[in-house]
């Protein structure tokens, strides 16, 4: 085993409240999915460079980072209950400087709380790329502004809205101990007169013609000085079984009068050299 480069565990128990401690020499991945585990200690793996995370039970942080040098891409993913903590990246990452990092809502509670830019200065000083997937469309999207303040690094950042995966059911959403308050009822952020110098390119997908969207297109666009592009995309075709049914309602602009409206709400004739894409 000295060998081993790449380990995954899947829907492991140890039994309840156990704690897995991982050290090795060589081991480059590490993916824990759907796993019981009540923490896991990375202790020692100093040549660990891909991280991901898919569900926890855990009641506190599910993952403490110890010797982890070169740990660059992190992915965490969750379907958070009402009972889960919601997690201050500065204190749940550590030490670990991550330059790509990937969160993911499962459309349903925010399980990451927003915090001060300072708080963030260790934790983000190189991160590069940004993924927040699978916001659920009730959310705001304003909450997300906290991470861009504390990333001054940060080149993409890629919003995806989502409800796809979402238990619409009371009864089944109180089984299963869902949230029944708003599912970002805990992630509230008013983002200060900031400007940002790195970020070049914002993709959101899922994009509807609606207020909140453009409201967020355009702070960001007021705060990243040098962004380049903005990237639309339409909500993708749902490969799994789900409840997501594409709405009527849907306002993804197709038509050529449609793009023009979007264009004149976010003043795109101000910034000339900002590109907006769309794309289906």
């Amino acid at each position: 085993m000295q060998r081993l480069e790449f380990l995954r565990l899947d829907n492991c128990d140890m039994g309840f409240r156990s704690l897995l401690t991982v050290e090795h020499p060589r081991l480059c991945e590490l993916e824990i999915v759907r796993c019981n585990f009540e923490r896991v200690d990375l202790n020692w793996l100093p040549e660990l460079t891909t991280l991901t995370l898919v569900s926890w039970m855990s009641l506190d942080d599910p993952l403490s980072f110890g010797y982890v040098p070169l740990l660059h891409t992190v992915s965490i993913s969750n379907t958070a209950r009402s009972w889960h903590k919601m997690l201050k990246l500065s204190e749940f990452l550590g030490k670990a400087t991550i330059s790509n990092l990937h969160l993911g809502f499962q459309s349903e509670k925010i399980w990451v709380k927003p915090q001060d830019p300072k708080e963030l200065s260790q934790v983000f000083s190189e991160l590069r790329l940004l993924n927040l997937a699978a916001i659920s469309e009730e959310c705001d999207l304003r909450w997300t502004l906290f991470v861009l303040q504390g990333a001054p690094s940060l080149e993409e950042l890629c919003i995806r809205v989502c409800d796809c995966l979402q238990v619409r059911d009371e009864e089944e959403r109180r089984k299963h101990e869902f949230s029944e308050e708003r599912k970002d009822t805990g992630a509230k952020w008013e983002a200060s007169d900031f400007k940002h110098h790195k970020l070049s390119v914002l993709r959101i997908f899922g994009f509807q013609s609606k207020l909140k969207f453009l409201d967020y297109i355009t702070t960001v666009m007021e705060a990243a000085v040098n962004l380049k592009d903005i990237y639309l995309h339409e909500k993708p075709a749902c490969e799994e079984k789900c409840a997501y049914i594409r709405q009527r309602g849907d306002r993804f602009p197709k038509s050529g009068r449609q793009k023009i409206l979007v264009r004149n709400s976010l003043d795109m004739h101000m910034r000339p050299l900002l590109r907006l894409h769309f794309r289906f």
